[in-house]
């Protein structure tokens, strides 16, 4: 079973990774301090779990930057970009301005589907 898994594992990651900046298939989960920058906010900064569906253009980002070798810190300001606009800008359609940064990251995790989880890391 092992052999097979170390065999197959690699391709579905590799598929996966094909398929993500094309469609909506990248998620992003990430528990860290989230603080926001917006005018009139009453959302004060704290220890959050968010897990969230990422856009395409924000998966080939992260995606190229992993190819050319950046760490994880590396990838903290795009991935809380792209937090902002799917989870605290619903895709642009409230909270105009906000902008949510990370610090003290507990966990980062990529995952890709459909069908099933793949974990990118």
């Amino acid at each position: 079973m092992e052999e097979t898994e170390s065999e197959w594992q690699p391709q579905v990651r590799a598929q996966a990774r094909q398929q993500a900046p094309t469609s909506s298939g990248m998620m992003v989960g990430v528990t860290a301090y989230f603080g926001f920058t917006c005018s009139g906010s009453s959302d004060d900064g704290r220890i959050r779990t968010i897990t969230t569906p990422i856009s395409p253009t924000y998966a080939t980002q992260i995606l190229d930057l992993q190819e050319a070798g950046a760490t994880e810190e590396d990838l903290h300001p795009i991935v809380a970009e792209a937090i902002t606009e799917s989870h605290f800008t619903e895709w642009g359609t409230r909270a105009d301005g906000r902008r949510a940064d990370f610090t003290h990251v507990q966990a980062i995790e990529f995952l890709f589907w459909p069908g099933r989880f793949t974990r990118l890391l």
